[in-house]
């Protein structure tokens, strides 16, 4: 029998993996809780890319595509949010043997197996998925063999509060609150020029921010920028510059750190908001030590974590602290790589004790940042070769990913800094951020240039 596998989400991810089950004789429906494929990627469609197109396009959607006279964008040039979706994802979404596998405007709600509960045991690995979704204002039931989740995380943004929890009058001021990127530059920039705008993260979607609304800045004067970062070192969030085989992605840093140096954008370093209050129409933004900062809008920029809800009925297994699987845990842990540089990964580590069910694309990796859309490519490549019985496929690494010249790690191998990222932790009292900073400072030199991104490229649906 032919295979039928449920993707959730028709963003790049799962609109990869539908490319690579059709490709291999699979039956592919894809469910997308938004009106039209790339739901989340129009949300940030502004937003430029750090990765080029040689990036951004999985090699067998590409072959689809090729089959309808589409010409492929030049590898070496940065897309945008919107060139993703004009130039790649409406496209391939068009093709006939896709097209038919979508399912728009269907939120999935709930997953299991036909029959089986969580709880009971004997047969239920040879029953079929429950795909419960709604579509219409009606409830509908779908069964498939297999199911690869690649909802995204953009729809569930952290929030503002340093605790993981909402700040204390989070949700009374939702009115002067945006998560995410905003188009500050464009449809939301009448929302921002000649005001107090303070910025609370420290990847690349805060830094995205802050450089656009410097640029605000310089057609709009009395806009005022402040930048809420949670951490101590401030260095820490400008990356690997000129070191990162990203370009875009080590200039952005340099962007930001420029910024900061020239005194248009003011910081606030270890800065755990607590509280949300009112000073008149203005935000009064608490810290946990006490500091105010008082803005007229608030760009919470702080990450996103997976939405596991509709996941309850299946046996899924955890990394306690980052909500990945505890295979690829070790491998992306922020608490022990202080880079993006992770090697390439698939089935086998992304698998759970439902026997074929996966979660791939940003999903995957939990709460932790500097996910790469190539590897989401890579994982449903794998993935889908998995389900098919092509274990061998499955196992293969087909992809290097691009160094972020900020840690020791070894890109596209098996192989991980013996003493961790970066050589480890720098010695006691040391005014270091890593053994290799520490040993680079002995030597006479500014340090290592290590440093966390703590960001990730935004490209899921």
């Amino acid at each position: 029998m032919t295979k039928t596998i449920a993707i959730i989400g028709a963003g790049p991810t799962g609109l990869a993996t539908a490319a690579h089950a059709i490709e291999r004789g699979l039956t592919p429906l894809v469910f997308e809780r938004g009106p039209a494929v790339g739901h989340a990627v129009r949300q940030w469609a502004h937003v430029p890319m750090f990765s080029p197109w040689a990036y951004n396009i999985d090699a067998a959607a590409a072959r689809l595509l090729a089959g309808s006279g589409w010409p492929p964008p030049p590898r070496d040039t940065y897309p945008t949010g919107g060139d993703l979706l004009t130039r790649y994802l409406i496209p391939l979404a068009g093709l006939p043997g896709l097209g038919q596998a979508l399912r728009l405007g269907a939120d999935v709600t709930a997953i299991s197996r036909h029959g089986f509960d969580k709880v009971k045991t004997a047969g239920r690995d040879g029953a079929p998925f429950i795909i419960r979704y709604r579509q219409r204002g009606e409830d509908k039931t779908e069964q498939v063999d297999a199911v690869i989740d690649a909802s995204g995380t953009w729809l569930s943004p952290n929030p503002a509060g340093s605790s993981g929890l909402p700040a204390i009058g989070e949700r009374e001021a939702a009115g002067q609150i945006s998560y995410g990127m905003p188009d500050v530059l464009g449809s939301a920039a009448a929302r921002y020029a000649g005001r107090r705008i303070a910025v609370i993260g420290g990847g690349h979607s805060a830094i995205g921010t802050l450089t656009a609304l410097a640029e605000l800045k310089g057609r709009a004067p009395a806009t005022h920028i402040a930048w809420l970062y949670r951490g101590a070192r401030l260095a820490n969030a400008f990356g690997g510059g000129a070191a990162d085989q990203l370009a875009a992605r080590g200039e952005l840093g340099t962007r930001i750190a420029n910024l900061v140096a020239s005194g248009l954008v003011s910081v606030e370093t270890a800065f755990r908001l607590e509280t949300i209050g009112r000073q008149g129409s203005a935000l009064r933004l608490a810290s946990d030590d006490g500091r105010v900062v008082e803005a007229d809008e608030l760009v919470v920029a702080t990450g996103f974590r997976p939405d596991l809800d509709f996941l309850r009925e299946v046996r899924v297994q955890l990394d306690p602290a980052l909500e990945c699987t505890p295979a690829l845990a070790p491998l992306i842990d922020p608490n022990e790589h202080s880079c993006g540089t992770v090697r390439p990964h698939g089935a086998a580590e992304l698998a759970h004790p439902e026997q074929g069910f996966y979660i791939a694309g940003m999903k995957s990796y939990g709460r932790a940042p500097t996910f790469l859309l190539a590897t989401g490519h890579e994982q449903v490549r794998s993935i889908v070769a998995a389900v098919a019985g092509d274990h061998e496929a499955a196992r293969r690494v087909e992809l290097v990913l691009p160094e972020t010249g900020v840690c020791s790690a070894t890109p596209g191998g098996p192989g991980e800094a013996t003493s961790g990222c970066c050589g480890g932790p720098a010695p006691a009292a040391r005014d270091a951020c890593c053994t290799e900073d520490a040993v680079a400072k002995d030597e006479g030199k500014a340090g290592c240039g290590c440093g966390s991104p703590a960001g990730r490229e935004i490209v899921e649906a």
